[in-house]
């Protein structure tokens, strides 16, 4: 593809080749991965709502494995800066380009789900990631075998295992016109309450249905058991089991399979810049050379610190994806936040946003 060649990345250089196709066309992209909200559905209302946003990606979208999660980029009007969190993606796996939702729980500390649940609209596009994690199946859905699986689950824990059986189901087989997993499924779920039971009507369908996925929910104060495990799964250690949840559901669930190697569990977090934490030292100066302004070295990202002096420098994904805030370090030590490593290269371009100081530096800012 033309967009792609290197010509025209040398061409568009620093910023990239789709800092300057957004600015024409926000669903044109020849590297980074954008997508235009379709509709949002409300699965559940009260303090702490849920909804789910079906997204139509660019065709940059490499598609994602039942059980993924992705880097979400949000504006939010009246900040001047790009948030970007987590969220698991809810739809069965997808391909290249092709349709995938996103079921995010609004809480009152998070600006990105209260904003995204609340206030997002049909038409508005979101900056992503590629699909991360191996938080997946093993065994293509494809596939029947007598293996049976288990997912046990807590509140929002809900989506990457929702994620998964809606494969097995799409995947496996037809018997009577009835979708079937291909082999047995035993869903186990906790909700405080059936008003906050993400999905209700849709897990209801799939309990009635001769499908070979059992389907239990819990309510309420009806905590996780490890009498109740046995009773349903009686060889829960030797099953390949998938675990999403709350800490105190999690701790109840390692206690119960002990040292099994059959437990899978994944703890993510988004891509962004982190404060110096506690005990750790930062010692050094950023100089922000063309503006004349110095502040001392935090932790966070060059791009966070430049915009706390009340400088705007450009910027596209604050993921480190799409290079929009690419700057020149002349002088300096600094630490890529995603992989930890440092750098003291001399006239050295480094992306602000995913890039923090590690010492004295000067940027040509």
């Amino acid at each position: 593809m033309l967009l792609r060649s290197k010509l025209v990345t040398a061409l568009a250089s620093p910023h990239g080749v789709d800092s300057y196709l957004e600015r024409f066309n926000p669903m044109w992209a020849a590297h980074e991965v954008r997508a235009r909200i379709v509709s949002i559905h409300r699965e559940t209302d009260g303090s702490a709502p849920v909804a789910t946003l079906t997204l139509q990606p660019t065709s940059t979208w490499r598609g994602h494995r039942a059980g993924q999660h992705v880097l979400v980029g949000v504006e939010i009007p009246g900040i001047a800066k790009r948030f970007t969190r987590a969220f698991s993606i809810s739809s069965a796996a997808s391909g290249r380009g092709e349709q995938f939702t996103l079921t995010i729980r609004a809480h009152d500390e998070g600006q990105v789900s209260s904003y995204l649940v609340r206030e997002a609209q049909a038409g508005q596009v979101l900056h992503l990631s590629q699909a991360q994690g191996e938080f997946t199946l093993v065994e293509s859905p494809a596939t029947p075998t007598i293996s049976r699986l288990v997912f046990i689950t807590g509140g929002s824990g809900i989506t990457p295992a929702m994620s998964m059986v809606r494969t097995l189901l799409r995947d496996g087989y037809q018997r009577n016109g009835v979708a079937h997993a291909g082999r047995k499924v035993t869903f186990l779920h906790f909700a405080r309450s059936p008003e906050d039971q993400i999905f209700a009507e849709e897990l209801a369908e799939i309990a009635a249905a001769d499908n070979g996925v059992d389907v239990h929910l819990r309510h309420g104060d009806q905590v996780f058991s490890e009498f109740e495990l046995r009773r349903l799964v009686p060889d829960y250690k030797d099953t390949d089991t998938w675990l999403c949840g709350p800490p105190g559901l999690v701790e109840l669930v390692k206690a119960a399979y002990g040292d099994s190697d059959r437990l899978r569990m994944e703890f993510f977090k988004p891509a962004v810049a982190r404060a110096a934490q506690p005990g750790e030292e930062i010692e050094g100066d950023i100089s922000f050379t063309r503006s004349g302004k110095t502040v001392a070295a935090s932790g966070a990202s060059l791009l966070e610190q430049a915009e706390e002096l009340g400088l705007k420098p450009e910027f596209g994904c604050r993921m480190g994806i799409c290079f929009s805030c690419t700057r020149t370090k002349t002088a300096g030590t600094v630490r890529n936040i995603l992989t930890g490593e440092e750098s003291a290269l001399p006239d050295e371009e480094v992306r602000i946003c995913v890039t923090a100081a590690a010492g004295d530096c000067h940027i040509d800012l």
